[in-house]
C-alpha cells in the first residue's frame, strides 16, 4: 500500500510500516514544514493514503471538501511510541483495504472508519 506519512508521526511508525512492506513516503524526510494542503495534494498525486496526527486534515476533508485517497488520523496521545507502533501496525494488518477512500481515526481500543464517496 502507498502511504504518505505526515511529519507529526513518529519515525518508529514509519520504520514499522516499511518493514511490513508498505511503500512509505515520510514528509519529514523530504519536505519538512510544508503546509497541510501541500501534504494532501502530494498524497493525491502519489495515490497514497495519508497517515497523520494533525486534526487539521479533518477540516480540509469535511469543511473544505478536498479530495483524498484516505486519511488516517492517529489519536493515541499519552501512549508510548512503542505502543503506538503496535496499535497502528495492527490496524494496517487488519483494516488496510477499509482505510482506502475513508477518513479513519485510531484511538485507544477503537478504530472509526468513515467512507467518503
Amino acid at each position: 500500500m502507498n502511504l504518505l506519512v505526515d511529519e507529526s508521526v513518529n519515525k518508529l511508525v514509519v520504520n514499522e510500516l516499511r518493514d511490513q512492506g508498505h511503500n512509505v513516503i515520510y514528509i519529514a524526510e523530504f519536505a519538512p514544514s510544508v503546509d497541510d494542503e501541500t501534504v494532501l495534494d502530494h498524497a493525491n498525486r502519489t495515490r497514497s493514503l495519508l497517515l497523520t496526527e494533525d486534526k487539521d486534515f479533518g477540516e480540509l476533508v469535511f469543511r473544505q471538501g478536498l479530495i483524498h485517497m484516505g486519511v488516517v488520523l492517529i489519536r493515541l496521545s499519552g501512549l508510548s511510541p512503542q505502543t503506538k507502533v503496535k496499535v497502528i501496525s495492527a490496524v494496517f494488518e487488519n483494516y488496510s483495504i477499509d482505510l482506502i477512500n475513508s477518513f479513519s481515526v485510531i484511538s485507544p481500543g477503537r478504530i472509526r472508519i468513515r467512507k467518503i464517496l
